[in-house]
């Protein structure tokens, strides 16, 4: 029997941070989302309708893959965008990336990485053509 429990809950991204105010500005004065509810423990911003809380904590682990990500309709408008207010993005020497560190899948995927203050690594996606 299959537990249909979460199927129409809205689902809510969490992200540690040992910085409130460092991550405040980077998530909405650097990416765009507005903030909804401030407090000494956490910080929500509403990210296209998903909550995204960036949880206080002492020292955030940090994860060797995307913690976060976004689709975007173009990717390199928005790597171009966001290099423009200082972001600058990840380079891995596993990956054949271009120019602006974006990075084809093999499955046509474009993505392209960059961190947050307290190095969580996030991206961007855009979905094959086609």
């Amino acid at each position: 029997m299959i537990l249909a429990v979460l199927a129409n809950a809205d689902p809510v991204a969490f992200v540690g941070s040992s910085d409130l105010g460092a991550s405040r500005e980077f998530y909405a004065g650097v990416l765009g989302l507005r903030l909804v509810e401030s407090s000494e423990f956490a910080d929500a911003f509403d990210a296209h309708g998903t909550q995204l809380r960036v949880t206080r904590v002492a020292r955030p682990a940090q994860a060797p893959y995307t913690v976060l990500g976004w689709r975007v309709e173009d990717i390199l408008a928005s790597v171009r965008a966001l290099q423009g207010a200082g972001v600058a993005f990840c380079r891995f020497d596993e990956l054949d990336q271009d120019e602006d560190g974006v990075w084809t899948a093999p499955g046509g995927s474009r993505v392209a990485w960059f961190a947050d203050p307290d190095r969580n690594l996030l991206s961007l996606q855009q979905a094959p053509a086609g």
